[in-house]
């Protein structure tokens, strides 16, 4: 166990993984609203989009005209996902003729041949040397670029995922020198236990410029629980979706990611500063779950509705 942070970057990825999975297709102008309900409740960095055929995930068929409606601020990173290196062209022309555009490339590995393949065409071997190129290439055009292992904790078609499996992906990403390297929990199989080891065997090998970030999903309800081994291993950010929204068109029966009302809940009564707001986060919920015609997952907003 490390040093417990008193600050937590919290990543909002309601814009994109929340609502890749929905089958009814959520407008421009109200995903818009998320994202500056969202910046209006303390949120600093967001991932708003991601670039993938709109035959494959229909709902992020807008992805371009999303960014090109963003808030122009300095206080505030946009990620796009990117899961090859047209999706970073894509995310470099929504910079283009002065245009704000995204601030960083979101890559993605996925520590399963069977699953890499399902998800975006790519083996192991195939998805480090791909990343490696997306990485080197963003960066050389001036875009932040940071990437996330997969399904890091277990794979919906071959089970368990050897840590050594991930640590090696991430060796091999840590070349590339990224912003940070993440770890998703993408079925949301992972237990506090298994969190704490692995993050701490993450971070014996990562150089201390490159961070460490954390997804996960709550699919069997120990999403919270995760979270704050992640802390407790000395992740410093930890990606949430308002309302516990999210999963995976390529996952069978994964559900939503933590919820962010649930983790500021779990964040202000530890002691930890994070910079957004649970009132704000609350009203946002039931703003945009009256969009949905729904309930949203999040336990905290319910209780404290």
């Amino acid at each position: 166990m490390t040093e417990q942070s008193t600050s937590i970057e919290i990543l909002e990825v309601g814009p994109r993984d929340g609502l890749q999975n929905e089958p009814d297709i959520i407008s421009t102008e109200h995903k818009l609203g998320l994202i500056n309900r969202m910046i209006d409740a303390g949120s600093r960095r967001l991932e708003v989009a991601s670039f993938v055929h709109p035959k494959r995930v229909p709902q992020m068929a807008d992805a371009e005209e999303v960014i090109a409606g963003l808030q122009d601020r300095n206080d505030v990173s946009y990620i796009g996902l990117c899961l090859n290196k047209r999706g970073v062209l894509r995310g470099l022309a929504t910079r283009e003729g002065n245009k704000r555009g995204i601030d960083e490339a979101g890559c993605v590995i996925v520590a399963s041949d069977t699953f890499g393949q399902k998800n975006q065409g790519q083996t192991i071997e195939q998805g480090i040397k791909e990343n490696r190129d997306m990485i080197r290439f963003a960066k050389a055009e001036g875009l932040k670029a940071q990437v996330t292992i997969s399904a890091a904790f277990g794979c919906p078609f071959e089970g368990e995922v050897k840590p050594e499996t991930v640590l090696q992906i991430a060796e091999e990403m840590a070349e590339e020198e990224p912003l940070e390297i993440a770890l998703a929990d993408t079925i949301g199989v992972g237990v506090p236990a298994q969190v704490e080891d692995l993050f701490s065997r993450l971070r014996e090998i990562l150089p201390d410029h490159i961070s460490m970030r954390a997804h996960f999903h709550d699919t069997r309800n120990t999403g919270i629980g995760n979270a704050w081994a992640a802390v407790q291993a000395g992740v410093r950010t930890l990606d949430s979706s308002l309302g516990g929204l999210g999963g995976c068109p390529f996952a069978p029966n994964a559900t939503g990611n933590i919820a962010t009302e649930d983790l500021i809940n779990l964040l202000n009564r530890s002691g930890v500063q994070h910079g957004l707001d649970l009132r704000k986060a609350i009203d946002t919920n039931q703003w945009f779950a009256g969009i949905m015609d729904r309930q949203l997952p999040s336990l905290v907003a319910r209780a404290e509705a």
